[in-house]
């Protein structure tokens, strides 16, 4: 069997690499690239990928996003988060969002290829730094806004201030795409579903 694989990153450079470490495996074959999340939905629709490996850090919409909306119109394509960050939140994120699998960018190419088949076979597939990220949050009580990091209280504060994206991406200084990454993370940490539901918890629960 051929494995169908699309690969989704900003980083011209790395989706280079990437594809020359599939293309060295006869049962992987690379069906398409795309730059960011809503690209990578497009590519979903046109190629039917088995596998998607997703970036998660992207201009536009989030690799967790995309994540979650693949997993809900295609449950059978398996998401592998291939990212340089291990944070529980992001962890976390993908694993909820649907992904079956989550690694680091500094895998070797018999590693990525390996994780490929065992996603595709419905196997999960976590590094070592994943694993320690989770078992370190499963032991850890949580209480709402405990885990917000000091630049997402900036951003909470901000939809407190009643600003919308474009405005607190002025306001602190990042890129828009930087802003509503940090406002999914927070609605997972905050487990809320919406941006009044986020701003009704913060002044509730004096998070800002």
């Amino acid at each position: 069997m051929t494995i169908k694989v699309l690969l989704v990153d900003d980083h011209a450079v790395v989706r280079s690499g990437l594809s020359k470490f599939l293309m060295v495996n006869k049962d992987l074959k690379l069906v398409g690239e795309a730059s960011d999340g809503e690209e990578a939905l497009q590519k979903v629709s046109l190629y039917k990928p088995n596998v998607v490996l997703m970036d998660l850090m992207m201009p536009g919409m989030d690799g967790i996003t995309a994540t979650r909306e693949i997993h809900k119109k295609y449950p059978q394509i398996k998401v592998i988060a291939l990212t340089s960050f291990a944070e529980q939140n992001m962890v976390q994120g993908a694993l909820q969002a649907g992904a079956v699998g989550y690694l680091q960018k500094n895998v070797t190419a018999r590693e990525l290829a390996n994780a490929i088949r065992s996603a595709c076979a419905g196997r999960m597939i976590l590094s070592p730094e994943a694993t320690q990220v989770l078992a370190y949050s499963v032991a850890q009580p949580q209480i709402a806004g405990e885990q917000l990091t000091d630049r997402e209280r900036d951003v909470l504060k901000c939809m407190v201030d009643g600003l919308n994206n474009n405005e607190i991406a002025e306001s602190l200084v990042v890129s828009l795409g930087t802003v509503k990454f940090h406002i999914s993370n927070i609605f997972h940490k905050l487990g809320v579903d919406s941006r009044v539901e986020a701003v009704r918890l913060a002044i509730e629960q004096k998070l800002v």
